[in-house]
């Protein structure tokens, strides 16, 4: 059997070993899957939302575990552990609430009354295939896996290797709530492998990760016919607004830049304030920002962690030199932070920064903020819109106006007065990316039915609806067929 070393980012010292998968393994995991979907389906929505609320339980009661294992395999502060086990419980709350409601037949109207009834239902694909990075591997599991189960589907779903133990302890968890142990199974090893086998097997794909790999991952799901969501990658941009609190302003920069040390799809990359006010609120900032603590611990001691990897490190330290030689102006931080560990890098602020930079178009995924000056809204937001990204947005300031800003952002989520939970806590509205930040939503009644195939059944009342099938009929019916469609049309 293959292994894979998997490295804790908060000491560089060894984890632990996990098996690396083939794509045979990958295959099989499907055969079984197949093999038990029909009859987890068959026990309907409401049992298993019975489960899925037993799960929630189940988790509340591990939770401190799981947060210890989230901590080693990504190397986040307990304050952000805790945040995705909330959020975790959060979504399958929201599904097992939800699932016998968004699964009944539904009633429509036929297309001839009283001589048709119609009914619409949503159908399980099958067996899923759902792809997790590594960020958030609690969090975006239960928000993929469970409302795919839910909808009567097993799930085949690909770890990352560096926080699959995260998520092997999750669908355990899962089985301890009743959830057959062959309706949801995890594989992981090759990226590349295991990947593409996932996606070659799969009824229905969803991927969440780089927009790079996003477009691979689609042309191979496309060539199947299949269906796919992808969440992918985003520039965040946060406009501040003219007469916004400063104070509130830069605390809810640094809560939305920071978290998991900028390692998150959403968080907010690049800050735009008006000129005249500037340099006031670099100065709040930067004050704000070296006040933050970095550092390793299984208790709230700490508000950002370590980055994943030194891959990660490298990536991030690679960004700030390149911005700098491009123009910017370092206001703090722009260094690693070995002292503390091999994983960590300093909170960093960047300011004077030319429109063209890198750093202003390209995902950093790490804890930087690019702040920019603008002398008109117009500017602002075709600035914000500048990027080939539109994950998520936010707007601080006056809420009526805020509104008026939000509105013409190109941006999936836009958040006001928030950065970025204020969408993503909503469990009922959808969550997603415009242009190269993905397609298909997850969250909300959509982040179930997308797992479902549609399926009609008309039936026909009374008598058998025959149209007439020689040419010479139609000379007779067709003026009354046409009666009779301009007569529904008023009905």
């Amino acid at each position: 059997m293959q292994t894979i070393t998997v490295v804790n980012p908060l000491t560089g010292q060894k984890l632990h070993d996990i098996e690396a998968h083939s794509a045979t393994d990958v295959a099989l995991k499907f055969q079984a899957g197949r093999e038990a979907q029909p009859a987890w389906n068959n026990l309907g929505p409401s049992a298993r939302a019975k489960m899925a609320h037993k799960l929630v339980d189940v988790l509340i009661a591990n939770q401190e575990q799981l947060m210890d294992v989230l901590q080693k395999e990504t190397g986040k502060s307990r304050m952000h552990a805790f945040e995705e086990v909330t959020g975790a419980l959060a979504a399958i709350s929201y599904y097992a609430k939800m699932t016998p409601k968004l699964l009944k037949r539904n009633k429509v109207r036929g297309g001839v009354p009283l001589l048709i009834t119609a009914y619409t239902e949503p159908a399980a694909v099958g067996v899923v295939g759902i792809i997790t990075p590594w960020n958030y591997p609690l969090a975006l599991t239960m928000m993929d896996v469970v409302p795919a189960l839910l909808a009567g589907n097993a799930v085949v779903q690909k770890a990352d290797n560096q926080t699959a133990k995260t998520v092997i302890m999750s669908r355990d968890l899962a089985v301890q709530a009743g959830i057959p142990a062959d309706v949801w199974q995890v594989v992981h090893g090759d990226p590349q492998e295991v990947g593409n086998a996932v996606t070659d097997n799969a009824d229905y794909l969803a991927f969440t990760g780089s927009t790079a790999t996003g477009r691979l991952v689609a042309q191979r799901a496309a060539g199947r016919l299949i269906g796919y969501s992808l969440e992918l990658g985003g520039k965040n941009p946060m406009i501040v607004m003219p007469g916004a609190n400063l104070e509130k302003a830069a605390e809810l920069a640094i809560s939305s830049a920071f978290g998991n040390a900028g390692q998150l799809c959403v968080s907010i990359e690049r800050l735009y304030v008006p000129n005249h006010a500037i340099k006031e609120f670099e100065q709040v900032l930067k004050q704000k920002v070296e006040s933050l603590k970095v550092g390793a611990s299984n208790q709230f001691d700490f508000d950002l962690g370590a980055l994943s990897s030194n891959a990660q490190i490298e990536r991030v330290a690679g960004f700030v030199d390149r911005a700098q030689a491009e123009g910017a102006r370092l206001v703090t931080g722009g260094k690693a932070l070995p002292e503390i560990g091999p994983n960590f890098y300093a909170p960093t602020v960047l300011a004077d920064i030319p429109h063209g930079a890198e750093i202003l178009h390209k995902e950093v995924f790490g804890p930087v903020i690019a702040l920019v000056g603008y002398d008109s809204l117009d500017e602002a937001i075709e600035l914000a819109n500048a990027t080939e990204y539109g994950l998520n947005a936010a707007v601080v300031g006056d809420v009526k106006s805020a509104l008026k800003v939000a509105s013409k952002l190109m941006a999936g989520s836009v958040n006001i007065n928030e950065g970025y939970r204020a969408s993503m806590a909503t469990m009922a509205a959808p969550m997603g990316g415009m242009k190269q930040s993905g397609m298909n939503r997850r969250s909300g009644p959509g982040g179930l039915l997308r797992f479902t195939e549609n399926r009609t059944i008309g039936v026909a009342n009374a008598m058998p609806i025959s149209l007439p099938n020689r040419a010479k009929d139609y000379r007779r019916m067709a003026p009354l067929m046409t009666k009779l469609a301009k007569w529904m049309g008023k009905f």
